[in-house]
Formats: structure tokens, C-alpha cells, sequence
């Protein structure tokens, strides 16, 4: 017997479940209508939310790199150094996000992975929101610090924890998404901030889905809130709402130092290619030319919510584009999805153990690429399927 048959039994518990998937195959740009298995069909399922990674002015960008840098790094950038555009990218990404500094990762994961891990020890104690990414779970993981959890957004629990764990730790972390990825609610971070400097508290935000979409031309969750210079430390992704790849954290200068030395991914991997840093600082630069992009984005997915809840679906308590549709049943939720593609959309269908069990749902992710005619179509969609299998009712 193969010592890999126990695979053979998960893969088959899948199945029976009605949760297996096989991933389509895309062959073309991830925009707003892709090639998918060899059919158009309209994209719901890319965060790719200003439609910018596919614009010209960032494939210009990273043509020109190209052909000055080449297509990789070299190595980790404390052995080889920094690239010059790399330094220009975190300068701008620091002008932008208005904080004295910003360190780059070569993603949003293992920014949290290494940031997590690097600014904690032991002795310490992160208090995390149960819904928070699971980024920030792996990088708690690996810190040395003690944990525990407060429910979901729930202020008046935080504040207990923090009544009677505070006094017994050097240093307090609390972490929290900007906007949570799978249910698409904001943080309660005024409140989060007016704790933290009750209690003489750290604050941490992981703005992935913020950056791009919230506050000034896209400048985030903390901007949105007015809490600029106010929150320790920022995470964002430039794969998302930027359209490139990698991540970053936005802090003070002496914690970009610390970072420096002692954040793991940026000691043992490889630096981000110059091709993706030079699309990037251009990705930023039309941000703070122009509010254009993140206006559309705004435009569709609010006419869109609008559109899904007057046909009587549930999309939950959404306060950004992210606009989940739930389903509940895990194998209901992949057939609702499957169901759609046959009608020319694709909307990944999300289940556990991405979200809770029985919180399955399509987590459609609306962008500034799609037109009216994409919008009107996927609605269609929706209403066809969605009385078909009686999750809304029929006329």
C-alpha cells in the first residue's frame, strides 16, 4: 500500500462533500472578461479592483525596467543590496501613505508572516479579531508572544481582555484586517485606536483590501478614518487594488531598521523582480494623480449591491466592493457557482475552510474594469440561477 494512500481518502471525502474543485485555466489578461478554459465569461473573482494590472501605462513601465534590470533580483536584498528602484518605490509608497517610512516584502502574506514575528516576543501578548486573515493566524504562528482572540469587531470584549491581561505583558499588539476579505465590513478602528491609548497599546492594520479602494485616492483604511499617523503599523499588498505583486509595511523609521534586520522573509527571499517594483511605482503614481479609477470602482459596485439586493439575495453586512452572496451549504454554494459559469460568469463559490462550515458563499469581487453591459449580464446571471435553485424566490 502506498504510503500516500490517506490522500486518496481526503481527496474522496471532498468529493463526497460536493467541495472538490478542478481549477479553470485562464488564457489571457485577468480583467474584466477572461478566456477561461476557452470561453469568454465575465470576471467576478479577480482583486484586481482598478483594473490597473493591465494598463498600459504600468506594461510601459515594466517593459522599461525589463530591459534595464532584467527579469529578477539576484537575491535577498541584505545580501546584494537594494535595486534603486526599489528605494523609490518605498519612498513613494511613504509619500503616499503619509508615514515617515515603508519596507516592501515580496508579498502580503509573508509581509505579516515576517512583520508579525519581528516586532513581537516574548513576554508580549497579540490580541487578534477572529476574522482576521489568514496572514495574520500564520504570522502569530511564529511569534514568540502570547495570543488570544476577541470576537468579531466586538469592542466591548477587546476591552475586557485588554482590563485584564494588559498589566501582565511588556507590550501589547492589537491586530485587526482594515476590511475584512470574505464578508467585506470595516474594522471599528477608531474605536480599536481610542483603546489602544487607553490601555498603552501597539495597533496593526492589515489593509489589503483597503489599499486602493478606501480613503483619499485610494490611500486606505486609516486615511479613510482620519487616523493618519495614529496607527503603528500598516500593511498593504500592491497584488490587489495596485495591480502588481508583493506587500508592504508602512511605519516609523527605526521600526523600517528593525525590519531590516530581523523580518525573515527579507532575510532568506529573494527581492521583488525590478519588472513588478517598476509597474508598481508607476501603479502609485496614477493614484495620486487622478481619484478616476477608484470613482468607477465605486460607481459599479454600488449600482451592482443595489441590483443583487432587490432580487432578494443575501449579501451580508458589506461596506466595500467586496460583495458576498450567501449560500450556506458547502455543496449548494459550488453548484451555485459551477451553475453560473454555465451562464458565462465566473464567481469562485467560497466554503470551508476559507469561512466558517455552513457560511459558504460566492465572494464577488467587483472591479473599475467591468462596463454596464458586464454588470447587467452577471446580474442576469444571478437572478436566472438564483430562482433556478430557489435560493431567491421566483415571480
Amino acid at each position: 500500500m502506498s504510503k500516500l494512500t490517506y490522500f486518496d481518502e481526503k481527496i474522496a471525502q471532498l468529493k463526497k462533500d460536493g467541495t472538490y474543485r478542478t481549477l479553470p485555466v485562464n488564457f489571457g489578461p485577468c480583467t474584466n472578461v477572461i478566456d477561461l478554459n476557452h470561453r469568454r465569461v465575465v470576471n467576478l473573482s479577480s482583486n484586481n479592483y482598478l483594473g490597473l494590472a493591465n494598463h498600459p501605462r504600468l506594461i510601459e513601465a515594466g517593459k522599461r525596467a525589463l530591459d534595464k534590470y532584467g527579469v529578477g533580483a539576484g537575491s535577498v536584498r541584505t545580501i546584494v543590496g537594494n535595486q534603486d528602484l526599489l528605494e523609490e518605490l518605498e519612498e513613494l509608497l511613504a509619500k503616499f501613505k503619509g508615514e515617515e517610512a515603508v519596507t516592501c516584502f515580496q508579498s502580503g502574506f509573508t509581509c505579516n508572516m515576517g512583520t508579525i514575528s519581528a516586532i513581537t516576543d516574548a513576554g508580549d501578548l497579540i490580541i487578534s479579531d477572529e476574522k482576521n486573515h489568514a496572514s495574520i493566524i500564520d504570522g502569530i504562528r511564529l511569534s514568540k508572544a502570547e495570543r488570544t482572540v476577541y470576537r468579531h469587531s466586538d469592542m466591548d470584549h477587546l476591552e475586557t481582555i485588554l482590563k485584564e491581561k494588559r498589566s501582565f505583558y511588556r507590550n501589547v499588539l492589537i491586530i485587526t484586517d482594515g476590511v475584512f476579505s470574505m464578508d467585506g465590513d470595516l474594522a471599528k478602528l477608531y474605536d480599536i485606536v481610542k483603546l489602544a491609548k487607553k490601555y498603552d497599546c501597539l495597533t496593526y492594520v492589515d489593509d489589503a483590501h483597503g489599499s486602493g479602494v478606501l480613503g483619499r485616492s485610494g490611500r486606505g483604511t486609516v486615511d479613510h478614518f482620519h487616523l493618519n499617523g495614529e496607527v503603528d503599523f500598516i500593511v498593504g499588498t500592491l497584488s490587489k487594488a495596485i495591480g502588481v505583486v508583493g506587500g508592504y509595511v508602512a511605519s516609523k523609521k527605526v521600526v523600517k531598521e528593525w525590519l531590516l534586520h530581523r523580518a525573515r522573509p527579507l532575510l532568506f527571499s529573494t527581492a521583488l523582480p525590478p519588472v513588478a517594483i517598476a509597474a508598481t511605482i508607476e501603479s502609485v503614481k496614477m493614484l495620486m494623480e487622478s481619484e478616476e479609477y477608484t470613482k468607477k470602482l465605486w460607481e459599479n459596485a454600488l449600482y451592482f449591491k443595489k441590483a443583487l439586493k432587490e432580487l432578494g439575495f443575501n449579501t451580508g453586512h458589506s461596506e466595500t466592493p467586496i460583495t458576498p452572496v450567501m449560500i450556506g451549504n458547502e455543496a449548494k454554494t459550488m453548484e451555485f457557482s459551477a451553475a453560473l459559469l454555465s451562464e458565462g460568469v465566473f464567481v469562485s463559490g467560497i466554503v470551508f475552510p476559507t469561512v466558517p462550515a455552513g457560511q459558504g458563499r460566492l465572494r464577488v469581487m467587483i472591479s473599475a474594469s467591468h462596463t454596464q453591459d458586464d454588470l447587467d449580464f452577471a446580474i442576469a446571471a444571478f437572478e436566472k440561477v438564483g430562482r433556478y435553485m430557489k435560493i431567491i424566490l421566483g415571480d
